[in-house]
């Protein structure tokens, strides 16, 4: 049998995503970003064309800065203003049947008790749709933004999320049996007590004495999705993930990074074949190669730079517009750094760390000059690159 492809779209309820300018072009609808009938479009068109998925990215802060200010995130709206995609996430399900609905929730935000219930009801309302991106937030914009004087050290953070788990996971799968509610209307009895159970919890970060609060829902434990990449986060991952996100620009480098995740898989007691991973690809399409090749041109005409730099900067906790742009990324001791100098190692075999500045051989490059290639589904032709 035929291995199945699998399509899941990746957006965010913001103006900017991932490539900073594009909202300026006259055809996009990203400055609607606060209307929802331009989602629900978007959403009906997904499953119109048989995607599997949509997945909702967030940002819970401005980190680090671009030229010594926040001004670029504003004035170019990357991932500001950003809405909750779990809000949006709800207010999809009424418009669509099959699609999934991921959305990405940092231990940051919210209490693991609170959250259980929030993903219960979802999965609920959606027939069991729902699917949840873990992140351990390395902000510290975002850290303060909840109360603390900076980020999590970075192992100290995956501690964190394993009890995080450990009490979403008692939540969903041991609070309730699959038989508790038996809803008998003649006896005027909804569920069982017996059958209903206090999850006593008691952690380094949370105690928590339950039941559940949510009946268990379609899936119970939403789709679970994670993308660390480093030594923690993936570790991380093959314990507790179903999917994982990779960026690689060949495929040599894609199935050693998939073939080392699968090894860790069966590392951590699981199958192989128990985690889809995504390979991120961004496309232009035309009915002809020239086509094609044209309306790349024409977009990364309105591709930003800057916003480029604003926005690999912030992720990584470095201000690349004060830098040399020649200075090896890896020359900077930075906990951000540690998943993204090996993502680069493995899309990059037997290359240095890149520089911070534009440009080939640069962490920063415009993305579809840099990875153009055509590719000729039927009966259309398609020009790509990874996002």
């Amino acid at each position: 049998m035929p291995k199945r492809l699998i399509f899941n779209a990746f957006s965010m309820n913001a103006v900017s995503h991932v490539y900073h300018g594009l909202w300026r072009h006259p055809e996009t609808r990203q400055t609607e970003l606060n209307d929802i009938s331009a989602w629900v479009d978007l959403a009906r068109i997904l499953e119109k064309g048989k995607f599997d998925s949509l997945f909702l990215a967030d940002a819970l802060g401005l980190d680090s800065g671009h030229n010594g200010s926040w001004d670029i995130y504003a004035e170019q709206g990357i991932h500001f203003p950003v809405n909750d995609p779990t809000v949006l996430a709800a207010a999809l399900i009424t418009s669509t049947e099959h699609l999934g609905l991921a959305f990405t929730s940092s231990i940051l935000q919210s209490h693991p008790f609170d959250f259980a219930r929030r993903v219960s009801t979802l999965d609920h309302l959606s027939r069991g749709r729902i699917g949840w991106n873990i992140v351990t937030s390395t902000s510290r914009n975002a850290a303060q933004n909840f109360g603390f004087d900076g980020p999590v050290a970075h192992d100290e953070r995956y501690r964190w999320a394993d009890e995080y788990m450990a009490v979403v996971y008692k939540l969903w799968e041991r609070s309730w049996d699959q038989d508790a509610v038996v809803a008998d209307r003649r006896a005027g009895r909804y569920a069982d007590p017996h059958k209903i159970h206090a999850i006593d919890h008691q952690g380094e970060r949370y105690r928590v004495r339950g039941p559940h609060l949510s009946s268990p829902s379609p899936q119970r434990t939403p789709f679970l999705i994670q993308a660390g990449s480093s030594t923690a986060g993936r570790a991380f991952a093959e314990r507790n993930a179903e999917a994982t996100f990779v960026v690689c620009l060949t495929p040599e480098s894609a199935r050693t990074a998939i073939s080392g995740l699968r090894a860790g898989l069966v590392r951590a007691g699981r199958r192989p074949e128990d985690l889809l991973v995504f390979q991120g690809l961004s496309f232009v399409v035309g009915s002809t190669d020239e086509e094609a090749a044209r309306k790349a041109r024409a977009l990364d005409e309105y591709v930003s730079t800057d916003g480029l730099a604003a926005h690999v900067g912030r992720d990584l906790g470095i201000d690349f517009g004060r830098l040399d742009p020649d200075r090896p990324v890896a020359d900077f001791n930075i906990e951000g750094l540690q998943g993204f100098t090996r993502f680069y190692e493995e899309a990059h075999p037997g290359k240095k760390s890149p520089a911070c500045g534009s440009g080939d051989g640069h962490v920063l490059q415009r993305p579809y000059r840099r990875h153009s290639r055509a590719y000729r589904p039927s009966p259309g032709l398609v020009a790509g690159g990874g996002h």
